[in-house]
């Protein structure tokens, strides 16, 4: 639940922006008008002295105004050249302005009758503006909570300090819950608004880069097949030509040499060729928005097909909200396929394999497939990789070669962990939105 309802930031360049729209295109303006409607309410109306309590309040909210001001000039100034300052002292200014509005406007809620001041609406604008200006989750609920917790320490003061017995016959308790819950559920409600909007900034992201990523396969491929073909052409017809070279030279054991050497270096160049044609197929390949999960159970399918009588357990935990992959599903159900086929040879008739998926934080995944079987000796652990090295009768020894190529053809890493006679562990890791990096 944690990660379904997670908000991941925006960059520091969209919180620059986000502060620059809340923090100085609006509330500077806004503060102005209430700045010059406070400097008319504390120093030019017509105040009597009701009471020793509030008259008292009423010199300290003077001070604490003329504080505000000072303050808030100099926040001006920094919002008006945010741009010699970094992201995080913008946002830890941001953070602490925002409380210090919060603490005057508690105090002026405070002056005009607590709980029941028509200023409570304005703290709930302050949750609003908080939620704008402070995309960071922990940071937006902590400002707003805070908020919160300042109105009503300013009503409870009220209630204590300030009113006397005839004035809190009139106070229920319904209206202070029902304002207290609400503040509560406004926080809830922008913190809601922004994962929806972080969603959805991260879902047109992600189709923007698709499109792009496979206009630029196509385009790569293109150019593949096309060089494959021009080439290929007439490396045949050279092979021919020093074939009949070769009939041709009877008995010249020195020319014999000779053509035998060009028609390797042809056969070398052949399949260098055949290779570029391969990659042409390869990214020619359709890219899809995989879910992880999703690959991975289709593999686990295949490998280990409903009746099966391996005797083998196959355990899963699937993560959710995990970040989608850009990536040809033949390439990663490959990977899958090969680790989970060694580990059922593995384990022979018997034993148990666990799958685990889980979001691996900076937008990226991990992915887990352990076996409970023979292990890996240490010093095999760094050869496993590398083609055509196996331990196994009839292996080839490209699978795990496989696994390794195709996951990093996506910027993902593979390792591995084991312990002779306890376990073997794929440790796999993919960032989301990724595509086919083109490696020389």
């Amino acid at each position: 639940m944690s990660q379904l309802f997670s908000s991941i930031a925006p960059d520091e360049g969209e919180q620059r922006i986000r502060i620059q729209f809340m923090e100085r295109h609006t509330m500077l303006p806004v503060k102005a008008v209430y700045f010059l409607v406070l400097i008319y309410y504390l120093y030019f109306s017509d105040w009597s002295e009701p009471d020793t309590v509030r008259w008292t309040l009423f010199r300290t909210i003077q001070w604490f105004f003329f504080l505000c001001l000072i303050v808030n000039a100099v926040i001006t100034v920094m919002l008006l050249r945010m741009e010699e300052f970094s992201t995080a002292t913008l946002r830890e200014v941001v953070f602490s302005i925002c409380l210090f509005d919060a603490v005057l406007l508690a105090i002026m809620t405070e002056l005009t009758g607590g709980f029941e001041s028509f200023l409570f609406w304005l703290f709930l604008g302050l949750q609003v503006r908080n939620a704008i200006s402070m995309p960071i989750a922990t940071t937006q609920i902590m400002a707003n909570l805070c908020v919160s917790v300042i109105y009503l320490c300013a009503g409870a003061f009220d209630i204590v300090v300030a009113r006397s017995v005839e004035d809190l016959e009139g106070i229920t308790v319904e209206p202070v819950m029902l304002r207290a819950l609400l503040l509560v559920l406004m926080t809830v409600c922008c913190y809601g608004l922004q994962v929806l909007v972080d969603k959805q900034r991260r879902m047109d992201a992600e189709e923007g880069e698709f499109d792009r990523r496979q206009s630029q396969l196509q385009a790569s491929g293109r150019l593949a097949a096309e060089i494959a073909h021009q080439v290929k052409n007439p490396l045949g017809i050279i092979n021919n030509a020093v074939f009949a070279l070769g009939q041709a030279a009877g008995n010249n054991e020195t020319l014999k040499n000779q053509v035998k050497l060009v028609r390797e270096e042809v056969n070398r160049a052949d399949q260098v060729i055949t290779k570029l044609m391969g990659y042409a197929q390869l990214v020619e390949g359709r890219l899809a928005k995989l879910d992880i999960n999703d690959v991975l159970e289709a593999a686990i399918l295949h490998v280990f097909p409903k009746g099966h009588k391996f005797g083998i357990r196959v355990r899963r935990n699937y993560g959710i909200a995990l970040p989608p992959l850009l990536a040809q599903p033949g390439h990663i159900s490959e990977v899958f396929v090969n680790i989970l086929q060694n580990a059922r040879e593995a384990l022979g008739k018997d034993g148990e394999i666990s799958v685990k998926t889980s979001y691996g934080g900076d937008y990226t995944f991990k992915v887990t497939i352990e076996d409970k079987g023979p292990g890996i000796a240490p010093e095999q652990i760094k050869m496993v990789f590398e083609p055509y090295h196996t331990t196994k009768e009839k292996g080839t020894g490209l699978g795990l070669a496989i696994v390794k190529h195709n996951t990093e053809l996506y910027g993902g890493s593979v390792t591995i962990e084991s312990e002779l006679g306890k376990y073997t562990r794929f440790n796999l890791v993919f960032p989301g939105r990724s595509a086919i990096r083109f490696q020389a």
